[in-house]
């Protein structure tokens, strides 16, 4: 071998192209790193980092459990048209069920986390951007877990087994039974998707987001020109409606639109002659966040040809 794993890293870094490709390249080179460039370059391999600024925000959400564990792991594209392609589905689901051996949810940790087809996790991604031709990012991951219950996943219009554009996960604790306990983790898991939640219980939700509705709340009872007493009422109870309405377990279940998800779990204890706490839930949709870049496609076809 005429170069060095030194070698391997600085042409990855100059390429952006996978390990793998790198070290064949050096290894067709004899080791001349420029001469691999080359190589990578006419091969179509080394436009991997040219590509990352490009922005991704279709994809794919893969959710995988294994016993009393689930993790839920968004992986972004450029196109819905690559999110079809079987080398990214297998991809990210390749990736979700590295992502349930991890013991954090930590991406980075996860990127540098074993691939099952050789290398690391990095390594494929990156492979693929090359392959495939698109920008792909490995967003975001996490893990729920009981000591003694069901993990259940759900995938609302599933692209694939496991796969799809909005993933939810639902931790029951419970020493209940478990086909008991499947068929309340679904409905809630369900009632997830459609709901949106955005925090466990209202203890959970974002100080900040609070802050802002408290803000907007404010300045619309100041229009109302009532007394500050009644507009400090009127404030407080628009928070409480908030709270209610994005906390999962104060949310009315969208099946039957008047029972709160808590006492949903309730009666599902009841029947079950087990308590039962809905403990954690994961609820990932594809791109949500992501600011979608605006392009004039009719400029970019112009550009293309050099038209002015």
């Amino acid at each position: 071998m005429a170069y060095t794993a030194t070698d391997v890293k600085n042409l990855r870094e100059r390429t952006g192209a996978g390990m793998m490709d790198c070290k064949k390249a050096l290894d067709e080179t004899n080791g001349d790193i420029e001469a691999a460039v080359d190589q990578l370059r006419a091969k179509g391999l080394a436009a991997a980092a040219k590509k990352s600024s490009r922005t991704a925000a279709e994809g794919l959400v893969g959710v995988a459990v294994n016993g009393t564990k689930g993790v839920a792991v968004e992986v972004n594209s450029e196109t819905d048209f690559v999110a079809k392609n079987d080398q990214f589905q297998d991809f990210v689901r390749k990736t979700t069920e590295v992502a349930l051996g991890q013991s954090s949810d930590d991406i980075e940790t996860l990127k540098s986390a074993s691939y099952p087809d050789g290398g690391t996790v990095s390594d494929k991604l990156t492979n693929n951007v090359a392959t495939i031709g698109e920008n792909q990012q490995l967003r975001r991951m996490k893990t729920v877990s009981v000591s003694n219950g069901v993990v259940v996943p759900y995938v609302h219009n599933a692209a694939a087994p496991g796969l799809g554009k909005i993933g939810v996960l639902v931790a029951l604790e419970s020493e209940g039974d478990k086909a008991a306990l499947e068929a309340l983790g679904k409905q809630i898991a369900m009632h997830i998707a459609a709901a949106f939640p955005l925090a466990l219980n209202a203890d959970g939700l974002d100080a900040d987001m609070l802050s802002r509705e408290r803000a907007i709340a404010a300045e619309k009872a100041a229009e109302s020109g009532k007394p500050a007493e009644v507009q400090a009422k009127m404030v407080d109870g628009a928070i409480a409606k908030f709270a209610k309405d994005n906390a999962l377990l104060s949310q009315l279940f969208v099946i039957d639109n008047k029972t709160p998800i808590s006492q949903v779990v309730e009666k599902a204890a009841k029947d079950a002659g087990s308590a039962i706490t809905l403990k954690d839930y994961v609820r990932f949709q594809l791109g949500e966040g992501i600011e979608k870049e605006e392009t004039d496609f009719a400029a970019e076809v112009a550009a293309a040809a050099g038209i002015n």
